[in-house]
């Protein structure tokens, strides 16, 4: 979220100084909402060489029942529901699913993690049904003829395939699902403002990591414009929902308004 500088007087000598203080993807707030123009050539270039190549795919589905997995004693059916499930057999399954989408294509062996959150909140979906809440990975951003170009058979197709893969565990799920959203990376540029379709602003790799992240001695939030402070998953620590970049950025605020 990009809060607009505003100054409200608290009295005839004092005001709050105005702060900006972006949750937005760094590209997105330094070379378009704050302007390239605005800062130096290299951090411009620095900037644009920021990876944010997204992989992952959403997927909604709204099923008459909960899927039913195999293998596992009722107790444990109950567990796998309301925590969800994580499909990744092993590390070079995960390899697999990766190396594919290097070359332009979704995974047809995908790493998939599925929850249901309506057995804990009823209300997300209608009375008597349930939602099925998916992340896939991997699916490329930019995708072996584009996700615009045939692209309900590329989303029909990938959906298939996060549905057949999951049924290999609960062959019950296909005649479960009523109806289904999918998201792709280029959904979550074009719907969400998500630079490369990356969900977590910016490529969890080792030099865009800590003091690098997003670019080398921007840990600190700061920015070169005073008063511009980022705070989203582009810096650090980064990606989750532990809120910590926000709640550290808000501290390096405070201690420099008290400057």
């Amino acid at each position: 979220m990009l809060v607009p500088p505003t100054t409200k007087q608290i009295s005839a000598s004092v005001s709050v100084t105005p702060i900006v203080a972006s949750g937005a993807h760094p590209k997105n707030t330094i070379l378009d909402m704050a302007g390239a123009e605005n800062f130096s050539d290299e951090i411009v270039e620095d900037m644009r060489r920021f990876r944010t190549r997204g992989g992952s795919v959403k997927i909604n589905m709204i099923l008459k029942e909960p899927p039913r997995y195999i293998g596992v004693d009722d107790e444990m059916q109950e567990t796998l529901r309301h925590t969800g499930v994580n499909l990744c057999p092993s590390i070079d399954y995960l390899e697999r699913a990766f190396d594919e989408s290097k070359y332009g294509n979704f995974s047809r062996q995908p790493y998939l993690e599925a929850t249901i959150p309506s057995l804990t909140d009823p209300t997300l979906a209608p009375d008597g049904k349930h939602v099925m809440s998916i992340y896939m990975q991997y699916a490329p951003y930019k995708l072996k003829g584009g996700w615009d170009q045939n692209g309900e058979a590329q989303r029909k197709a990938l959906g298939q395939t996060v549905v057949q893969t999951l049924a290999q565990y609960a062959p019950n799920l296909p005649e479960m699902i009523l109806t289904h959203q999918i998201i792709t990376p280029q959904d979550l540029e074009d719907i969400y403002g998500l630079t490369g379709g990356q969900i977590f602003h910016g490529d969890l790799a080792l030099d865009q990591f800590f003091t690098m992240r997003p670019l080398l001695d921007w840990a600190r939030y700061k920015t070169p414009i005073t008063n511009l402070y980022l705070c989203g998953s582009g810096t650090h620590p980064g990606a989750g929902l532990t809120g910590g970049s926000g709640a550290n950025a808000a501290r390096e605020i405070l201690r420099n308004l008290k400057k």
